[in-house]
């Protein structure tokens, strides 16, 4: 015999999309770039190799093959050099 169970209700839901985590991550990173040498971290995520800038075009494809495409609500400015 199956016993239905009730969904719990939380008066402070959590988890993916929340108001406090959504705080908490906005938080991080404020402070890693305030605490952080982000261009050298971005320098130092570089292919280092042929090999390693082929693997990451190739992974950057497969993801996107999976992707619902852009969201039209969101435009994408180019970073100025």
């Amino acid at each position: 015999m199956e016993i239905a169970m009730k969904p719990t209700v939380s008066k402070d839901p959590k988890g993916e999309g929340s108001y406090a985590g959504t705080r908490q991550y906005n938080e991080g990173v404020k402070d890693h770039v305030q605490h952080h040498d982000i261009e050298k971290e971005a320098r130092d995520a570089e292919p280092r190799t042929a090999a390693e800038a082929q693997e990451m075009k190739d992974a950057e494809r497969e993801g996107a093959s999976r992707s619902k495409g852009e969201d039209p609500s969101v435009r994408k400015s180019k970073p100025s050099k």
